[in-house]
């Protein structure tokens, strides 16, 4: 019987999102395979988490091709990257929280990518006076992401309904980051 690695790596997220040190023996109960099998899908822990890593990379990409946040109006932009990000968002939460991942230069870079893309989004709605401009974008995309992470903490701990989360996602954010009119 063939192993379904997204499936896997799917559970994986479910534990190690919550608890990083969790033993490879709680992960494969998770995927409702044995140890062993994980260890012939995956060659060790490292392997493990650096897939999980590529997983929330490629999911993140995904979810900003989707959003299509280079066009349209930026608060808008920002509104369909919520509802294409949210679903995903354990894995957010996974990355957000992953030490071993920060040493992975590949990871990183890819990780790079994503980040300015968000990054070009709060820029220019600061030049178009959407969004504050004394908060830089950098720190409106890492402010962006560490919610999205607690979306997917909070959702995972039965804090806040699925489908309450992206509502409340873009309203916590965009309470914090809109200009207010009276500075525009």
């Amino acid at each position: 019987m063939a192993t379904d690695r997204d499936a896997v790596l799917e559970a994986a997220v479910g534990v190690l999102s919550r608890r990083p040190t969790a033993h490879l023996d709680e992960i494969a109960r998770a995927a409702g395979i044995s140890r062993a099998t994980l260890h012939r899908t995956f060659p060790g822990r490292e392997a493990l988490i650096r897939e999980v890593g590529a997983l929330g990379l490629r999911k993140f990409a995904a979810a900003l091709d989707t959003a299509a946040i280079e066009s349209g109006s930026p608060e808008a932009a920002l509104r369909r990257l919520v509802d294409a990000v949210v679903p995903d968002a354990a894995l957010c939460a996974f990355l957000a929280g992953e030490n071993q991942l920060f040493d992975d230069q590949e990871i990183n870079d890819l990780w790079e990518v994503q980040d300015a893309r968000v990054r070009a989004l709060f820029l220019r709605g600061q030049q178009e006076g959407v969004f504050r401009v004394e908060l830089s974008a950098g720190w409106l995309s890492e402010a962006f992401f560490d919610l999205v992470a607690g979306i997917g903490w909070a959702v995972q701990d039965g804090r806040l309904a699925p489908r309450d989360s992206a509502h409340s996602l873009a309203e916590l954010f965009l309470g914090g980051a809109l200009r207010s009119p009276e500075k525009k």
